[in-house]
């Protein structure tokens, strides 16, 4: 699901697509629409996504997309009905492309839309404190709570039940029934999505939401980036401590427990009934399996299969690591 909040201004013309990434191809294509710009997993037939890493392959060859933006070494990995768009820099291109069909996604200057919560109809439906302002496009639940010096920004849908405390900025979220958000947390501002070209960093569109499900807690102090083509999402149960820092298109599954001060890199996934140690680091693009348990201080930089409990750095088996530790352990 992309951003429901961004508008699409497609439909473009392949031929204005190529034209903007200086690209040739064969002219029978010109008049072809596309639709969209998707990941390869929910693109469908008229979209475009894209396949700049080998570690997406056995993905791509499964893609429903109609053009994939790629390199010459991956455009073998798309089906027969993928036409590849073989480019110098596949992300640069992408951002491009996304930039085109979603403009509004690039900047997340403050929200000039906002309003006192008294100036608005909430305020005889919300329990709120002092210094709350509401955006444009917020729809807010039944019996639900927001703290002193909170403003949720355009988009954001609160379900019911919910507390948002004090102190935090919220945007183009959906957070579901019996969410807790405590104080000082930034929700839902794009991710940390650039690149350096000539002296400059070119910055990545963000379409994507972030996702809180159910019966969620919130951590002071906590920032979850939205999504840049997928969503950022977490799932049922799932509680986060003080000072976590979730990156762009990090999913994490339900009834999952992570600790202070923990850093999850984009694009990771982490599974269900997982537990996160205090300052452990997850790089990014990995996957970590159902009921996995990771130390304190681990820094993960290499799939979890499900049912392991790592510690370290780089993280291994907990049993690998007091064995290889073990003189170490004795001095404590």
């Amino acid at each position: 699901m992309s951003n429901p909040f961004f508008k699409n201004h497609g439909p473009y013309k392949i031929s204005k697509i190529i034209k903007s990434l200086n690209l040739n191809i064969d002219n029978s294509y010109n008049e072809k629409k596309v639709h969209d710009i998707k990941d390869l997993v929910s693109s469908t037939k008229n979209d475009i996504t894209f396949l700049h890493s080998k570690k997406y392959k056995d993905i791509a060859k499964k893609t429903k997309a109609s053009f994939c933006l790629t390199t010459n070494a991956l455009k073998t990995e798309l089906p027969e009905s993928c036409l590849a768009l073989v480019v110098e820099n596949v992300l640069v291109s992408t951002s491009t492309i996304t930039s085109m069909f979603y403009p509004d996604s690039i900047n997340d200057n403050f929200d000039e839309t906002v309003l006192s919560i008294d100036d608005t109809h909430f305020k005889d439906k919300v329990s709120f404190g002092k210094n709350v302002l509401i955006g444009s496009n917020v729809s807010i639940g039944h019996n639900c709570q927001i703290g002193h010096n909170t403003i949720i920004e355009k988009n954001v849908v609160i379900g019911d039940n919910c507390l948002i405390g004090s102190n935090n900025i919220i945007r183009n979220t959906l957070i579901k029934n019996y969410v807790r958000i405590l104080d000082n947390c930034t929700i839902g501002k794009h991710g940390f999505g650039f690149f350096p070209i000539k002296n400059k960093n070119f910055r990545y569109p963000h379409i994507g939401i972030v996702l809180i499900e159910d019966n969620c807690e919130i951590g002071c102090g906590a920032t979850i980036d939205r999504g840049s083509m997928s969503n950022t999402i977490i799932g049922k149960n799932t509680y986060l401590d003080n000072q976590i820092h979730i990156a762009h298109n990090v999913k994490i599954g339900e009834n999952s427990i992570i600790a202070g001060q923990v850093g999850i890199a984009g694009s990771s996934i982490i599974g269900n009934n997982v537990k996160i140690g205090g300052q452990a680091g997850i790089s990014g693009h990995l996957k970590i399996g159902n009921n996995v348990e990771i130390g304190g201080g681990s820094g993960v930089i290499r799939d979890i299969p499900e049912n392991t409990k790592v510690m370290g750095y780089p993280a291994k088996n907990i049993r690998e690591f007091l064995r290889d530790n073990k003189w170490y352990i004795k001095q404590l």
